[in-house]
């Protein structure tokens, strides 16, 4: 019997929303002496839960790698051979109903789609979301540059990353799917540059460090992520930080994604005692550092309504450009809510 490097879980091929990054990468080995055996078939017997027809599209989409190179559903594996399959997390197609919602576009070509999300905004149909959002808009794009393409006929959607509804910042989409492929193995391997600028709770001790702690579901509260350093539930995750300036109560600080874990850099920096300013989720929409003095409140109150979401926003974003190959960057600049609320704080900072 052959073993799995990496274990697919059970909604393999089906969605989750354990993840930023919308791919993941499983790789299997047949054994030395394996006879002859359809790959799809092979498959199957391995990833609970996946369909014959799930898996044969995957294969046809070239999601399926045999020994690095793309092979098709009756291909006959042999002894010794690795087997790579990238998971597609993206929505269906057919969940998506074009509207007429504007968009920030920072670039676009025949391959690839930057957009600069604005925060309030969900970026694809889900549970309590299902318009609305930033793939919604970006289906009416679409047919806006072919008037052939109906609510039927909508291209697969290349959806290789996403960013939280009340985040800002670049995010890319993949318009054909070799650019998907490139796109998908990129993020896979750590090789996209993301950069976020984050205001944080607190006065932090190291002027730049790496924290590295798993990061999955809280056991209780499954709406919740929660930082394990022990590794023992969730992903593996690691985010560099580097401080751009102090005001005292508060830090605003650089952090850079090696891995793409859901809530990843509110997560961390909470677990290192530093959460992100006015994030309900992990306690920055209270009081976490500074006197108890009306004054200091009303003010913490007023800069809580100038932003009033997490102080998070995505900078920028880098690859390699799935068709010319060439290293590209793109950069963003931090939106109003978060410019007004850090020049509150260093005013602050400067009369006191």
């Amino acid at each position: 019997m052959a073993r799995n490097e990496t274990e697919a879980p059970d909604d393999f091929l089906t969605g989750t929303d354990s993840n930023d990054e919308l791919y993941e990468k499983f790789v299997y080995k047949t054994d030395k002496g394996q006879e002859p055996f359809r790959i799809d078939k092979y498959l199957m017997n391995r990833i609970e839960g996946a369909t014959r027809n799930k898996i044969q599209q995957a294969i046809r989409n070239n999601m399926v790698l045999v020994d690095g190179k793309e092979v098709k559903p009756n291909y006959k594996l042999r002894g010794a051979q690795e087997i790579v399959v990238y998971t597609d997390m993206a929505p269906d197609e057919n969940e998506i109903v074009p509207e007429n919602i504007p968009l920030n576009i920072a670039y676009e070509d025949t391959a690839v789609l930057i957009i600069n999300k604005r925060p309030g905004m969900v970026v694809h149909p889900g549970s309590g979301n299902p318009n609305g959002t930033l793939i919604n808009a970006v289906a009416y794009h679409l047919q806006q540059q072919n008037a052939a393409i109906t609510e039927e006929t909508l291209p697969r959607f290349g959806m290789v990353h996403r960013i939280d509804k009340n985040t800002s910042g670049l995010l890319v989409l993949a318009k054909t799917e070799k650019a998907m492929r490139s796109l998908a193995k990129q993020f896979f391997d750590h090789t996209v540059s993301r950069k976020y600028i984050a205001l944080v709770w607190g006065d932090m001790e190291e002027d730049e460090g790496t924290i590295i702690a798993h990061v999955g579901r809280n056991l209780r509260f499954r709406k919740l992520f929660e930082a394990y350093p022990e590794g023992d539930h969730g992903k593996e995750a690691i985010t560099h930080y580097k401080v751009l300036e102090r005001f005292g109560y508060v830090t605003l600080v650089q952090c850079i994604l090696e891995t793409g874990r859901t809530h990843q850099i509110r997560v961390h920096m909470k677990y290192i005692g530093h959460p992100l300013f006015n994030d309900d989720f992990y306690g920055g929409d209270k009081i976490v550092k500074g006197t108890v003095y009306a004054k200091y409140k009303q003010f913490v109150d007023n800069c809580f309504e100038l932003c009033p979401r997490q102080a998070l926003h995505a900078k920028t974003l880098g690859f390699v450009h799935p068709d010319t190959n060439e290293e590209i960057l793109f950069d963003s600049a931090l939106p109003q809510d978060m410019e007004a609320v850090i020049e509150k704080w260093r005013k602050y900072t400067n009369r006191s």
